[in-house]
């Protein structure tokens, strides 16, 4: 595990004035999602701790400056209002479980064009997104947000492009889906900054994080999210398939297994999931050969049996087509990281 290096400051020069504070506003919407505020806030103290002197301060903002209530209950008192707001290099919108349209008023809306006017990078945390489409703020910009409000976002804004992924920083514009992944993409802000990959590691250390995931992941999407009770027969199907990764269940049988053909099988995957069955069977072997590859110490050729790949060549054949990266060379990647 890499040693955090602390640089020491050119001679006449303190190291902050080498790297000023940078203040993170955080703009709280009433009923907005307590874990993904908090991981995002502490995971800028623990870089402050990992640095051993302060890079961010964080300030608490919201509509006026009456005490907020979180989607849990609890109430946050603000710092300032959008009226005394001070100058930030960064915010990000934290938005309400469910959304609740009203509450971004015309002040509000206006007040988050100004930052975007004035080139101040703006965020959103679970339907924080929303509130930055509403805004008109997201044209052009990839992002994303909690998996159970893509579909309302995508109806409600048919413009701009929203991903299945944990968080996208795309040019000024960060937004994740919410709960720990705003740690995963604070982490990745942090790593940005000079000197920044060895802070987020050790910042990662403090959270007991044990890997920083990247933007490249996507959010699982519960299957019964996806089919809601209409589709018995392929709940139970996938089921089956995820039950048995290591010895793989051949199509004939699954088939026979739920009392359908081979061709109802084929048909009910196309239409449902977008994918062969075989497909589908691949990407959850795949993925979970993800977890062990990054989550243990398990060896490549190991893992590859665990997940029902005959050898060691066609596991990191399939691994290398699907994310883009051998098996031994994404374990390279996250090890740099950390």
């Amino acid at each position: 595990m890499a040693k955090l290096q602390v640089a020491k400051p050119a001679a006449g020069r303190s190291a902050n004035e080498q790297r000023p504070v940078k203040t993170v506003g955080f703009l709280i919407i009433p009923n907005f999602t307590t874990i993904g505020f908090a991981s995002a806030v502490e995971t800028l103290r623990m870089a402050n701790l990992a640095a051993r002197k302060q890079m961010f301060r964080t300030v608490i903002i919201a509509a006026s400056l009456d005490p907020v209530m979180a989607s849990n209950g609890m109430r946050i008192l603000p710092d300032h209002s959008i009226n005394d707001a001070p100058k930030l290099d960064i915010l990000f919108v934290v938005g309400s479980n469910p959304i609740v349209s009203n509450h971004s008023s015309r002040p509000l809306l206006n007040w988050l064009r100004k930052l975007a006017h004035d080139q101040v990078p703006l965020g959103g945390i679970c339907t924080g997104s929303h509130l930055l489409a509403r805004a008109d703020l997201l044209k052009g910009y990839r992002c994303t947000i909690h998996w159970e409000d893509i579909e309302a976002l995508k109806e409600r804004f048919p413009g701009i492009i929203i991903s299945n992924q944990l968080f996208e920083l795309d040019r000024d514009r960060y937004t994740c889906s919410g709960g720990v992944a705003s740690m995963d993409m604070t982490l990745q802000l942090i790593a940005r900054e000079p000197g920044g990959r060895d802070i987020a590691a050790h910042a990662a250390e403090l959270l007991l994080c044990d890997r920083v995931r990247g933007a490249q992941e996507q959010q699982r999407v519960p299957l019964r999210q996806k089919l809601g009770t209409s589709q018995p027969k392929l709940s139970q199907m996938v089921a089956i398939m995820e039950a048995n990764l290591e010895e793989p269940v051949g199509l004939e049988e699954l088939a026979r297994l739920n009392e359908v053909s081979v061709r109802q099988l084929e048909r009910l995957f196309h239409k449902h999931l977008q994918r062969t069955p075989s497909q589908y069977y691949l990407e959850l072997r795949l993925a979970r050969a993800r977890q062990l590859l990054l989550r243990s110490e398990s060896q490549v050729r190991d893992i590859a049996l665990a997940c029902g790949f005959v050898s060691p060549a066609h596991f990191s054949k399939c691994y290398s087509r699907f994310f883009g990266v051998s098996p031994i060379g994404e374990r390279k990647q996250v090890a740099a990281v950390h």
